[in-house]
This record gives C-alpha cells, structure tokens and sequence, in this order.
C-alpha cells in the first residue's frame, strides 16, 4: 500500500516529534491548523506527520475492504513511523485515531510520550455509531463545496448547533475532493462494509483493558459536550481511572471538536510541559 502523510516543521528537532491520527472517513487535512502551531512554535518548533489511512485522502484504496481494520491501520501507523526514523513521538487521535494509540501503547509501551484523545474513550456510545453509519458511504454528490457544508449541517448540525456556514464548508473539504469537475467522497465508500458488520443493538464491549495501557502516559481527553460518542460520565471515569489524565470539554461542538483556536493552543501547551 501507498500511503500518504502530510509532514510539517523541522525533521530534526529536539523536541518530541507528533503524530496526527484522524477519525473513521476523515483524513490529514483535519490537523493543518493544529499541526501549524506545533511546527511552528516560536521556542519549540516540531515534526508534525498527520496520517491518512489506507482507503482515505491521497492513500491508497485497498482492494479489500476487510483490511480497513484498527488492527491493520496500527500497524500501517509503525510502518509510516519506522519509514520516518521515529522511534518516539507524543500522539493525537480523534475518534478512530484514539482507538489506533491505544493500540499502540500495548504494543510498543516505549512509543508514546504523550497522548491527546479527541471525543473517544474506553466506552463508546452506540447512538453515535448509528448516526455514523447512517451517513458513512451514503453522503449524496453536491454540486459545489457550499452545498456540501449543507449537507453535512443536516446530518450534524444538532452536534455543532453555533458552527458557521464557513466551519461547515472546511469539513466539508475534508469530506469530498473535486475530481474531474465534480466532488466525490474522499474515502473509500466501501468503509461502509465496516459498519455494517457491527451489531449496534448490542451494548460495545468496553475496553477498559486497553485504555489501562495509557496509565503511565500523560493524557489530555478532550470531549464535544454534544458528542454522542463519548459520554460524560466515561469522561468523568476516564479521569478517575488514570492518574495522569486532564480532562476539557468543549462548549457547543460534538463530535469530534475542532482542533484549532483556544483548543489547538491548549494542546500545544500540553505537549509543551515537561
């Protein structure tokens, strides 16, 4: 497989290198503002690699769809780290991209110096999954990007009830790329499959097993108080779970909360502390 990573700021820093892991169907382009900041810093410039999984953005599409798999993309993440040269690096994931770092601290504990969770934790919210999987592979063709920022307001404008016509139309660029003079999704459609295999009727399993592999990191668990993929009280269990865990929720987003402005400074000096 070819992937694809967006690679800001200094590729040799002394300060700690991050890596940038998106949701279900969306890509790099969500961590531009964020990854600015961290590459840019006026005392601590840093590597920044924002990843686009296999079947999304600029990656490769997998002939096999079963392959769009947490444990698949995981291992995707150690070959992108190993094809860097990094062998040490604090970690941002939002949604999906969370459920990869877990994954990763129980593989390779030595990894990870630091982890921000974006709107994800060890218990997951069915209701969010069935408005996921609602949309996902199902999004109509718009004409132009305004009409796509509609679209996506109409499936989540109760989740981000204050957002303005101009955030809607930069998700919705992360959504849809224009090819050939029309926009088409810009994932593999076929991520659907995924979901479909799910039986939401079920409660999920929790993996507070996993999440246990974060208790010598420190963690930043960030939550939309709209999300209705983390709970607040998993939030409230999370930080009573791990010792170093600092916990903000965001004011009128859900999920997942932008990562920009106020809360894109707030991770910065997070990452910043010794």
């Amino acid at each position: 497989m070819r992937l694809y990573a967006r690679d800001y700021g200094p590729i040799l820093s002394g300060t700690t290198p991050v890596i940038c892991l998106p949701g279900l169907s969306r890509n790099s382009v969500d961590f531009h503002a964020l990854a600015l900041k961290l590459a840019h810093h006026p005392d601590h410039p840093r590597r920044v690699l924002a990843l686009d999984y296999r079947g999304r953005g600029r990656s490769q599409y997998d002939n096999d769809w079963r392959r769009y798999d947490v444990r698949v993309e995981t291992n995707d993440v150690l070959q992108m780290l190993a094809a860097a040269g990094i062998e040490r690096a604090s970690f941002v994931g939002t949604s999906r991209g969370g459920l990869i770092i877990m994954g990763l601290a129980a593989m390779r504990p030595g990894l990870i110096e630091k982890v921000v969770l974006n709107d994800i934790g060890p218990v997951i919210d069915p209701k969010g999954l069935i408005r996921i999987k609602g949309y996902v592979g199902r999004l109509p063709v718009p004409r132009d990007f305004r009409e796509a920022g509609r679209i996506l307001k109409q499936i989540s404008g109760t989740q981000f009830p204050r957002l303005p016509s101009e955030k809607w139309e930069e998700m919705a660029r992360g959504t849809w790329r224009e090819e050939k003079g029309r926009l088409v999704l810009d994932y593999d459609p076929r991520l659907l499959k995924t979901l479909e295999l799910l039986d939401l009727e079920q409660p999920l399993p929790a993996l507070w097993g996993l999440f246990e592999g974060l208790k010598p990191i420190p963690v930043l668990a960030l939550r939309g108080a709209n999300s209705d993929l983390l709970g607040a009280e998993t939030l409230a269990a999370m930080a009573e779970f791990h010792p170093k865990l600092k916990a903000i929720t965001v004011p009128d987003e859900g999920h997942a909360p932008f990562l920009d402005g106020a809360l894109a400074q707030h991770i910065v000096g997070f990452l910043d502390l010794p």
